[in-house]
């Protein structure tokens, strides 16, 4: 019982340390990786069963504010850097510090 606890840690562990957006603290990073005819989506909520509020391309810059991790997907909460006032949860898969 102990060692698949520990695996568990152990792989949540690494997974924080390995992204660059969990840190959160404000920091500006972009979105990248997004297949070009694709957006990365800004939704309501962490979670891809919130509804998504705008599309983001590829160069586009957010503000991480903090990050969590849920389902195994690392969820940021993020503001557009352009549009504060503008704000929601991407995958962190998607984001790299600018």
């Amino acid at each position: 019982m102990r060692g698949p606890i520990l695996f568990a840690l152990i792989l949540t562990v690494l997974t924080v340390a390995m992204h660059p957006a969990v840190a959160g603290g404000r920091e500006q990073y972009e979105v990248f990786g997004v297949a070009d005819n694709d957006m990365l989506k800004l939704r309501a909520g962490p979670g891809i069963g919130y509804i998504v509020i705008v599309g983001l391309p590829n160069g586009a810059l957010v503000r991480v504010e903090s990050c969590q991790l849920i389902g195994g997907t690392q969820w940021c909460k993020v503001a557009l850097e352009r549009a504060r006032s503008l704000k929601g949860y991407v995958s962190a898969t998607y984001l790299r510090r600018k």
